[in-house]
């Protein structure tokens, strides 16, 4: 595709369809970048017409283009061409059918600043019998419309024809406003001060002083505004609050002046929806906690039995494959490079795959069900006595997949102290890097057994491990909210989309997306450190005297080599949590990844393992003994390695988005040292606090 194709923007609000929308346009085939001068990713990818190739490009959700987060200046940015960006040929503007006339504040915006224009009413299926008709809203705008549903697939061939329509076509309507006179002075101040490169025609520059008086103020982060029009719209700063209102106001007056000719019939009186039948349950402070848990603990529960078939089928592969090389490679570097380091290590980890594909299930239906916003709204009163803003919890609830996207996700927040402070506690949120860890200390350490004679204790303690990772994050925002981050806390809007069925051919791409990341990474990261401890683990050699058994010369040599001085030189730290230098070898490995530790525990005991045919992993961690013949891993030791990984910050890809995020190393560094000292202190008193209640062995 050349420079010279045209551009199509994708906008719209949060929840309304737009990546669906935009996968089926692009059928898949996006590519991922960052918008000019800002590391917001962008999505775009080619969209075929009927006789050329254009680019069309996935815009971040915002409610309107009055900009006050990262996520909304880009937005008015991409679709103004401002700031490097190049000015779109078309605008698609997504709405959502079940929520028309607020979804068409921002087409109201868009007609405004005469961008050309096309709308797409999204989700039409759900509008039931109050269907919007896209002949009325494309009379009462001035541009073509067109009514899709992208989980279905439909009208998305009468979409991609009307955008090939309006580019040859274009059209930037003619819907207007009548704003009362209190905005009329402020805005013919700031319409005269605004820079040369935002002039155009009179209702272009109307409308971008309609937004500078929306959006800038005193406290606003924005970047890049000329301090004249800065400086004109603080003049009025007195009056922003009532300028808000008065603006706001006018026009959702006159969309809902109109809002009843835009029904194919007469929209119905509003009655309970099964939607808010649903949420008087989930949203109960009580029961809606309640339910949660609930949820949570059928959700990894099923983690265990689920994918233990597959478990064990991997862990049969992966043993089968080690002696397969073991009978065609001779013995030396090669033999034990390829059998310890290469399939040892990196099969112990990629057994976890099942497990970390059904979380990312479990996760996409709950995401596309609704369900996750009305958690994020059920936490926001603690959050709001934590100093957090309730929008932080997106972002903490991605992170239980993965803390890189949930620091990203940060960006759709206001205000800079508050991206900060969620930045500093998204990591302590339980991700799917812990995952394999807790399975493998669970499943080797604690017993298939059942409390109170029917709750499995396996799915209870990861159900406990998240709790107590969430738990603790918002008690550490708490303290870190009111000393080292300080700030005025802002209210939390929050849309609650009423509850869908989830699409499962999205939730399967988005597990196939994420298994193929995971697989890459252990195909590259968790190799590399592999081999890397490997190495540490097998040299230098120990020469052995001849009458040594060979258990004893295994020993001798995973205690000689490099990696069993280092662990025997951390061992003073980390007894006092019950570690012996075998895992803090394991712990050392999993500071670049916490999957690492996992590797490394394969590699301790496979190059320990005398045997040809070796057992799993977690059967040779739940078999070593002490020298008294007492089991060295009892369960609290297994409960305070888990504390430890629940809290440290073992992670370098964090640590660099953190880095490349706050433009320094101050705010990583103290991320990785609180921490780090966080989870020691846990972990000391979680295993000295058991011994003396007698838990030690």
């Amino acid at each position: 595709m050349g420079n010279d194709a045209a551009t199509v923007l994708l906008v719209g609000n949060p929840n309304v369809g737009k990546t669906t929308l935009f996968n089926l346009l692009a059928a898949q085939n996006a590519r991922v970048g960052n918008y000019p001068g800002i590391t917001v990713e962008r999505r775009e990818a080619p969209l075929r017409l009927a006789d050329r190739v254009v680019q069309l490009v996935d815009v971040p959700g915002t409610y309107s283009l009055s900009a006050r987060s990262t996520e909304e200046q880009v937005a008015i940015q991409a679709t103004l061409g401002m700031a490097g960006n190049e000015p779109p040929d078309l605008v698609v503007v997504v709405v959502d059918a079940t929520q028309l006339v607020r979804n068409l504040y921002l087409a109201l915006q868009l007609v405004e600043l005469r961008v050309p224009l096309l709308i797409a009413v999204n989700m039409m299926d759900e509008a039931e019998d109050n269907r919007p008709s896209p002949d009325a809203i494309s009379g009462m705008f001035g541009v073509p419309c067109v009514g899709t549903d992208a989980r279905s697939g439909s009208g998305i061939d009468e979409l991609r024809a009307e955008i090939d329509r309006a580019l040859r076509s274009p059209s930037t309507g003619t819907f207007s406003v009548k704003y009362p006179a209190l905005v009329e002075a402020p805005l013919d101040d700031v319409s005269q001060h605004l820079p040369d490169a935002w002039r155009g025609a009179p209702p272009r520059e109307r409308a971008l002083a309609l937004w500078a008086l929306l959006s800038i103020d005193e406290d606003d982060e924005l970047v890049g505004i000329d301090p004249g029009l800065r400086a004109a719209v603080l003049n009025h700063a007195a009056d922003l609050k009532a300028l808000d209102d008065a603006i706001i106001g006018a026009r959702y007056t006159a969309l809902d002046e109109r809002s009843a000719s835009l029904f194919e019939q007469a929209p119905k009186p509003a009655t309970l929806s099964t939607s808010d039948r649903i949420d008087r349950v989930l949203l109960h402070p009580v029961f809606g906690f309640a339910a949660f848990i609930a949820i949570m603990f059928v959700v990894f529960q099923a983690l265990f039995s689920w994918s233990d078939p597959a478990i064990s089928a991997i862990e049969g592969g992966v043993g089968w494959l080690q002696g397969w090389v073991r009978g065609v490679v001779p013995p030396g570097f090669i033999h034990d490079l390829l059998v310890d380091g290469v399939i040892g290590g990196v099969g112990n980890v990629v057994v976890f795959l099942p497990q970390i594909l059904l979380l990312f299930f479990f996760i996409g239906l709950l995401e596309d069900s609704g369900y996750m916003a009305r958690v994020a709204y059920l936490m926001d009163r603690i959050m709001k006595a934590m100093g957090l803003h309730g929008r932080a919890f997106v972002p903490m609830l991605s992170g239980f997949a993965c803390a890189v996207p949930a620091i990203l996700a940060t960006r759709t927040m206001e205000r800079q102290r508050d991206r900060l402070l969620t930045m500093m506690v998204v990591p302590l949120m339980t991700c799917s890097a812990r995952l394999p860890v807790y399975t493998l200390i669970i499943a080797a350490l604690f017993p298939p057994s059942k409390a109170f004679g029917a709750v499995p204790v396996q799915g209870l303690l990861m159900v406990g491990m998240y709790l107590f990772a969430t738990v603790i994050a918002l008690l550490a925002a708490g303290v870190l909210g009111r000393t080292a981050i300080k700030g005025r806390r802002i209210p939390l809007l929050l849309e609650l989309p009423p509850y869908r069925r989830p699409s499962l051919r999205a939730t399967l791409r988005m597990m196939r997306e994420r298994g193929t990341v995971f697989l890459k990474e252990a195909g590259t990261v968790i190799l590399a450190c592999t081999i890397a401890l490997w190495a540490l683990l097998a040299y230098p050699k120990f020469d052995a005297p001849p009458d040594m058994p060979p258990e004893a010369q295994a020993a001798a040599q995973l205690e000689h080599s490099y990696g069993g001085r280092m662990g025997k030189a951390i061992e003073p730290t980390i007894a006092p949590l019950g570690f012996d230098w075998k895992l803090g070898v394991g712990i050392i490995g999993a500071f670049a990844a916490r999957e690492v530790f996992v590797s490394t525990m394969g590699l301790v005991y496979g190059l320990g393992e005398v045997d040809d045919e070796a057992a799993p992993l977690r059967e040779r961690i739940r078999r070593e003994t002490r020298q008294d013949g007492k089991p060295a891993y009892p369960p609290l030791v297994g409960l305070s390695l888990m504390v430890f990984f629940a809290l440290a910050c073992q992670c370098m890809s964090t640590v660099a988005v953190v880095k490349r995020e706050t433009r320094g190393w101050k705010w990583p560094l103290f991320m990785v040292g609180y921490m780090t000292a966080l989870a020691w202190f846990a972990s000391f008193l979680v295993y000295q606090g058991g011994k003396l209640l007698g838990f030690a062995s």
